[in-house]
């Protein structure tokens, strides 16, 4: 088929395509539907099917979880308490765990092992004896402890055999079990996240809110104090104000101590980022409509102009969450923030400082193992959260 064109100039033919398939109406009626619940849907139901689609993301939050099982259950996942010594076996290496023993089928189990001390060099020398087989127990009675502080249990996951040991990542040089020690220092690690980062997400919303939305001198105000906070050097800074904690605090008032001061240190960011996007965002149409039709700042800001920019928020929260976990560590490594008897990773990582004991006992450095694993799980986490709150993707 052809044409001319205006000019007077033969067209090119251009065939006619008839899709040969037969047309069915219960696809049709499949694809309609599925578009009529999207439209239908509500954004936070729009954002897990965008969320599901980031199977990184979906992973990290499975690792994120079971990491986060350890806080509520840390007595009853690690085998021993967290200061619990055994004289026997100071820097006693790991103990690997076997299926088959002389080829027959065991189960889970591990070898005994037996010290003694070397006198040329003053150090214990761990041998293992392939003929004791210490079998392990499941779901069953252990080292007694105080539940959430409520009430005394001694129901553990797992255990050592019945007069044996069970020293998964070796132990320091009290002989404290290191995986139990991971697995309580989870609880405050993990934690001082979660609690800084809420009060670096209200304080930069509040103050980055009132930048933005009302401008002029409070802005002013605003930005000056945030400069001068920022201005400052970060590490020296939270070292300086740990260090002024007072050494007589329990464990507990140094941890949320050393929280406060994390989220106080890390709102500036966060502030800026809200006061930019509200100076755009306040000239939009709905905004301005909202302010004619008698709704207070207020409620300007939140419902309708602090929506608009969820997935900065997330982004910056799930990324601020693993900064804080990197900073207790520091500082607790550096022994300026927690310390014994409270545990964390960095109070275990504090007993790696000397790097000849670590050349000697390298299992000391295990608590970087999980440090690693949970920052970057927080960094895909929270790419996939980012993703899946922007309207625009």
């Amino acid at each position: 088929m052809s044409m001319d064109t205006k000019d007077g100039t033969p067209a090119r033919n251009v065939e006619h395509y008839v899709d040969p398939t037969p047309f069915n109406p219960a696809v049709t009626e499949e694809m309609t539907a599925e578009q009529e619940r999207f439209f239908q849907a509500s954004q936070w139901q729009i954002m897990w099917w965008k969320f599901k689609r980031h199977k990184i993301a979906v992973w990290s939050g499975v690792v994120l979880i079971l990491f986060y099982l350890c806080v509520p259950f840390a007595e009853v996942i690690a085998p021993y308490g967290p200061n619990s010594r055994d004289s026997q076996h100071l820097f006693a290496p790991p103990q690997s765990v076997h299926l088959f023993h002389e080829g027959s089928f065991v189960g889970p189990f591990v070898y005994g092992m037996s010290s003694e001390i070397d006198m040329e060099t003053l150090q214990w020398v761990f041998t293992e004896n392939t003929d004791d087989v210490q079998r392990i127990r499941f779901f069953c009675r252990g080292a007694s402890y105080e539940f959430w502080g409520l009430f005394d249990a001694d129901f553990h996951l797992f255990c050592a055999a019945e007069g044996g040991t069970l020293f998964l990542i070796g132990t320091d040089r009290l002989g404290r079990d290191q995986f139990s020690g991971l697995v309580y220092g989870a609880r405050l690690s993990l934690t001082v996240g979660l609690v800084g980062v809420t009060i670096s997400i209200v304080l930069g919303l509040f103050f980055g809110g009132i930048a933005g939305y009302f401008g002029g001198i409070l802005d002013s105000m605003i930005q000056r104090m945030i400069e001068i906070i920022r201005s400052l050097p970060e590490l020296p800074l939270w070292m300086a104000l740990s260090a002024a904690l007072p050494v007589t605090w329990s464990p507990i008032w140094i941890y949320f101590g050393l929280t406060i001061i994390l989220g106080l240190l890390d709102w500036p960011g966060l502030a800026r980022a809200v006061r930019s996007k509200l100076l755009s965002l306040r000239e939009e149409e709905y905004a301005k409509a909202a302010v004619l039709m008698g709704a207070k700042p207020k409620r300007v800001i939140t419902r309708h102009l602090l929506p608009g920019f969820t997935s900065h928020i997330i982004a910056s929260a799930t990324l601020s969450i693993p900064a804080m976990i990197l900073g207790e560590t520091a500082l607790s490594f550096l022994n300026l923030g927690l310390r014994r008897p409270a545990v964390s990773w960095g109070v275990l990582l504090n007993e790696a400082q000397n790097i000849s004991v670590v050349t000697v006992y390298p299992w000391l450095m295990a608590p970087v193992i999980p440090i690693i694993i949970v920052v970057l799980a927080f960094n895909f986490l929270g790419d996939g959260l980012r993703d899946a709150a922007d309207p625009y993707k």
